[in-house]
């Protein structure tokens, strides 16, 4: 967009007391602009220095506020009623992150990339029996069974087949004094991720892993991040729980 004004060109010269003093504008953009000039008032043409104000929202800040400017470009939604799911105190970090993705289904699953267009085999990898989908995946494929399965053991809890994901998320929000909420959403997180880090790892490398073998990483793995956070009120009595 080009207004024909001087680079180092001042306010007062592009406006007089009587109004603005543009060219005609020679594209969309330019009217635009012309437009909404006409629409507030004139620059003051006194003697003072000028100076700028910062507005957010139609409200003054004293100076330039970066929270409240992302704030208004990035408006807050409610809170999902997952969220507590995903982002429990205690968690860990990068099994968050990846359950948050899963749960709104924006994984590469092999179904989404065909669907992109991409020309590949939507077979599960793991199975080679069923279309690789998040719910297959993660539910349904005997690979992941077996991992869920070794995980209601440790629980001391007869074998679960989920319908869906919402039935995997449903069954995360109960809680027993057995079964605390806390240790069943470190189970689902631990799967979760290593079922997916098997899936690539079984693409890109070519690397079979049984699945009891899996579920002796993600064993560990549950140890450790008990042990790690064994004074939080909430991680206290699942290590006794998880081993018993």
């Amino acid at each position: 967009m080009t207004l024909r004004i001087p680079l180092n060109a001042k306010v007062s010269d592009a406006c007089t007391s009587e109004g603005w003093r543009l060219a005609s504008p020679r594209s969309d953009q330019a009217l635009s602009l012309q437009i909404y000039l006409s629409t507030i008032h004139l620059p003051s043409d006194t003697n003072e220095n000028d100076h700028i104000d910062w507005y957010v929202d139609d409200k003054l800040c004293q100076g330039f506020s970066s929270s409240k400017t992302w704030e208004i470009l990035r408006p807050r939604d409610a809170e999902k009623d997952w969220a507590p799911l995903v982002w429990f105190k205690g968690s860990t970090p990068k099994h968050a992150f990846h359950l948050w993705v899963t749960n709104l289904n924006r994984l590469p699953t092999r179904s989404r990339l065909a669907s992109w267009g991409l020309q590949i085999s939507t077979d599960c990898c793991l199975c080679v029996g069923s279309v690789e989908t998040r719910d297959h995946l993660f539910l349904h494929c005997p690979f992941a069974q077996v991992l869920w399965s070794s995980g209601f053991a440790k629980l001391r809890l007869p074998p679960i087949v989920f319908a869906d994901w919402s039935g995997l998320m449903a069954w995360a929000k109960g809680s027993t004094t057995a079964t605390p909420s806390t240790l069943r959403l470190l189970l689902i997180h631990a799967i979760v991720y290593a079922i997916w880090r098997q899936r690539n790892n079984l693409i890109h490398n070519q690397n079979t892993v049984p699945p009891l073998n899996i579920f002796k990483e993600i064993d560990r793995l549950i140890i450790n991040s008990i042990t790690a956070r064994r004074k939080m009120k909430n991680f206290r009595k699942l290590m006794a729980l998880w081993l018993n």
